[in-house]
């Protein structure tokens, strides 16, 4: 069984939301890199939460934490950053 993610998106009025759901693009390096490269280029989020459709407008988010990171990644990403407080 895969490890499950979870999604917290933080909004500009400083509230979030934290989602869980299992790993979506499967193992295959380029189904990964492309749905990852969607989202980023994505106008909203879209999600199936509990039966119910959610849409978050992406002009609302100030950015969004997903871990663990998807195993494969876009070129242009910054990798192994740290949180500096």
């Amino acid at each position: 069984m895969t490890e499950p993610v979870s999604l917290t998106v933080f909004f500009l009025d400083g509230t979030k939301a934290s989602f869980v759901y299992p790993r979506q693009s499967g193992a295959e390096q380029a189904a990964i890199v492309n749905t990852v490269r969607k989202a980023i280029e994505a106008e909203r989020l879209v999600l199936e939460v509990d039966g119910d459709l959610v849409v978050i407008p992406i002009q609302s988010v100030k950015y969004v934490q997903v871990s663990p990171a998807p195993p494969h990644l876009p070129s242009g990403i910054l990798r192994r950053a740290r949180f500096n407080a």
